[in-house]
């Protein structure tokens, strides 16, 4: 029998003999490596947290105490941990386990993760409830170095420093966030990695200086004077926080004889933990960037087969080609550069391209400096990210109407990643900005044809493309706002970006059976041409508009509203949109059809209003 066979819960971690905890570590990168090479997801950074995650479970209890992750990427081996072996084999995939923690899913997880930089405000929020409802539990946040390029942790950290509340925060230090880190707090870093005999010196000094009060006080002052002579100023200890660290994320003895010591110091702890992103598979441990989030791979050979052309890549090769025609131009990423593309453009003009860590609301400020003392800034992000900087969408770049273009990349439905990546919002708040221009490519060659148009617009520009690549539809109509693909008699399809595919195979399906159906094209979404659509609607009195965006401030209800004003009476009609924009995880063609956006949905929904 497996050591992981008994471990039903949490509190079971903690029945296993010391000496056979090598061995559940090794079971559960074994059960890991198997089921994320059939589902796919965040392998190497749940690999560098195995002995974190169980030394944490050895101390804590999370059915009771609270352990938030940051983003949650890592947090494989604390499903696996917590009753949910049996399901692990569903992961991402829909219907089944979240590739994030989900408190819906357990009690085990305290909140809901995806995005970076929030773990701390979010444990110290429930570490003060604790205190002001007298109750008896523990807090402990886990957030890596990468979260810490990223401005909301230093808001969270200089408040829980300053707090008194026993909290503990965990640093998984790996020096990488998806690629190599960037910035200050990674240099600062370095310089703690050498420090490791600090921590010892440290315990030693508490556990018998300590004793004494008085002699305690005044050698604590000359022990911190010669400590910042002989080691500089530790940002963590400035704070507030009794830093220990750094210990080696891999000896589970140390690690959990450091957290137990660490919880009962009754005030807010930082421990600094030092990992390897991938460890225990060599092909992530080489490569952990490219191990990161990744598909279905053999196990033998690794991740395989020639990487696709797909929309990020397109916009990447085309910027490239626009950067040499002009100089001003500039790439900015907020620690996505292959995500989004930008790797060539960032080989190809090192000098022009700026990788700003996981700091989307900087990200944008400094595009719009940037823009106002005449550079031509493009800022490639995902639409869920973009999310986090819409304030500086509109105080710095909108109201001084600064030419700065974003590429909003995994627009619309992303997949596996769920809720906290589907990119289900982006037409709603973008055309909520004053004065930016919003367009939707349906193909490559449009992506192209709109980015010339983003970086020649007067004022802000966005083009919104979904995640991999183009459908049947190819042609280039970006000359037009707006336009009629297919004329028809019996109902009119509204649709843009990435969708235009699945209506016009709708309208063909259902032109076989005798079936009338019209699909118009919207490429530009900020201030929509409905005239195509209002014509078309005028002959035929029913329609669908199918959009990968939230419903609320979509273009299907503003499309309703046009044709109220103008006293057009329809039928009937549908919106096969994401709804309240909560999408969970699964495959994009699953999630199509389950929302009824796939050409066999959109085709049914059009019969039913034909037939009412």
């Amino acid at each position: 029998m497996k050591r992981l066979d008994r471990i039903h819960a949490s509190a079971d971690v903690k029945e296993l003999a010391a000496d056979v905890l090598p061995e559940l570590c090794a079971e559960l990168r074994e059960e890991i490596l198997e089921n994320v090479s059939h589902s796919g997801g965040h392998l190497a950074s749940s690999l560098g947290a195995v002995e974190l995650t169980v030394a944490l479970h050895r101390v804590y209890d999370t059915a009771r105490d609270r352990l938030v992750f940051d983003v949650g990427h890592q947090c494989y081996a604390h499903k696996l941990l917590t009753g949910r072996r049996e399901q692990f084999a569903t992961l991402r995939q829909l219907g089944g386990l979240s590739g994030f923690p989900k408190p819906c899913e357990s009690v085990d997880d305290a909140a809901i993760a995806g995005h970076a930089s929030t773990s701390v405000s979010v444990a110290l929020g429930m570490a003060r409830a604790r205190t002001l409802q007298g109750e008896d539990y523990a807090v402990a946040a886990v957030i890596g170095d990468g979260a810490l390029t990223g401005g909301a942790a230093y808001e969270g950290l200089c408040d829980c420093g300053a707090s008194a509340e026993p909290i503990l925060v965990v640093l998984n230090d790996n020096a990488m966030s998806i690629s190599e880190n960037v910035g200050g707090m990674s240099h600062l870093l370095a310089l703690l990695r050498v420090r490791p005999g600090y921590l010892r010196f440290k315990r030693f000094y508490r556990r018998t200086v300590g004793r004494y009060g008085s002699v305690y006080k005044v050698l604590h002052r000359i022990k911190e004077w010669v400590k910042d002579l002989l080691l500089g100023d530790n940002m963590f200890e400035d704070m507030g926080f009794y830093y220990l660290g750094p210990v080696d994320g891999h000896d589970l003895p140390t690690l959990i004889r450091t957290i137990s010591y660490a919880r009962g110091l009754n005030c807010p702890v930082l421990l600094h933990v030092r990992t390897v992103k991938g460890k225990g598979y060599a092909p992530a441990e080489e490569k952990p960037a490219l191990y990161h989030g990744v598909g279905p791979f053999d196990l033998e050979s690794g991740v395989s087969g020639a990487e696709k052309t797909s929309f990020s890549s397109v916009f990447g090769q085309e910027l490239c080609k626009l950067a040499e025609e002009d100089p001003r131009i500039v790439a900015i990423t907020a620690a996505m550069t292959d995500g989004t593309g930008l790797a060539r453009f960032a080989e190809a003009f090192p000098t022009r391209f700026f990788d700003v860590g996981i700091a989307e609301g900087h990200a944008v400020a400094m595009a719009a400096g940037l823009a106002a003392r005449g550079m031509r800034p493009v800022f490639a992000v995902y639409s869920s990210f973009l999310q986090r900087a819409y304030d500086m969408l509109i105080h710095d770049v909108s109201l001084s109407g600064q030419r700065v273009v974003l590429g909003v990349d995994r627009a619309g439905l992303v997949g596996a990643d769920g809720e906290t990546h589907q990119g289900a919002f982006d037409v709603n708040y973008l055309c909520s900005v004053p004065g930016l221009r919003l367009w939707a490519p349906s193909s490559y060659a449009e992506l192209r044809s709109m980015l010339r148009k983003a970086l020649d617009a007067d004022g802000p520009a966005a083009l919104r493309y979904p995640r991999g690549g183009e459908g049947k539809f190819q042609e280039d109509t970006s000359d037009r706002d707006a336009l009629l693909l297919r004329p028809g008699k019996d109902l009119t399809i509204v649709s843009y970006g990435i969708t235009v595919n699945d209506a016009l195979a709708a309208a063909e399906g259902l032109s076989v059976r005798g079936y009338s159906l019209a699909v118009v094209k919207l490429n530009r979404l900020d201030a929509p041409d409905f005239e195509p659509a209002v014509q078309s609607l005028k002959k035929t009195k029913r329609l669908i508009v199918v959009e990968d965006a939230a419903r609320a401030g979509g273009l299907g209800t503003r499309l309703l509203a046009e044709l109220e004003g103008r006293g057009l009476k329809l039928q009937g009609f549908r919106l096969l949109d994401l709804g309240d924009g909560v999408v969970p995880q699964g495959e994009v063609s699953g999630l199509r059809k389950m929302l009824g956006q796939d050409a066999e949905g959109i085709a049914q929904c059009a019969l039913e209003l034909i037939n009412l």
